[in-house]
């Protein structure tokens, strides 16, 4: 049985929705403007260059994007015709496959990262209000909590 929520928390809840949407919508296309990147570029170059020298399996990123495989399939063969990332067999299993970060990748992602970082507080600082901003600083907390804790459950070493 699910619960319902209350008139209250609806209404907040609807607020976060209408409010993050507008931000992100905002946000990805000052991000595709200056740099020709969308929100879903942008996150895959930033999650391979925090591994530099090294290769993500197409399955980790893609958990690590919350993006279904297909999706990732996706936006890895649109990234890798614009030179952004290569893709390479995996020496561990030959039927997987790796992302790599390549220079022309590494170069849109300095690009975009200071502009993007500009663009995320210009509009949260004139676009939305106190309470939106309020609404989103508290999810944004609670999912960076969540991600934390489920990242330290998974590197915790498996008892012997």
């Amino acid at each position: 049985m699910t619960e319902s929520l209350s008139p209250e928390r609806m209404a907040a809840w609807r607020a976060y929705i209408e409010a993050s949407q507008r931000l992100f919508t905002q946000v990805e296309d000052d991000l595709r403007t200056v740099s020709e990147l969308s929100f879903a570029d942008y996150h895959v170059l930033v999650l391979l260059s925090e591994a530099p020298g090294q290769r993500l399996r197409m399955g980790e990123l893609a958990s690590r994007l919350i993006f279904s495989p297909s999706r990732l399939t996706y936006q890895i063969s649109s990234m890798q015709k614009r030179g952004l990332v290569a893709r390479q067999s995996c020496p561990e299993d030959r039927r997987g496959s790796e992302a790599v970060l390549t220079a022309a990748g590494l170069l849109a992602l300095r690009e975009a990262a200071p502009h993007h970082l500009r663009s995320v507080r210009a509009h949260l600082m004139d676009d939305l209000d106190d309470a939106e901003v309020a609404c989103l600083t508290r999810v944004f907390e609670r999912l960076g909590q969540r991600l934390r804790a489920d990242r330290d459950a998974s590197s915790t070493p498996a008892d012997n």
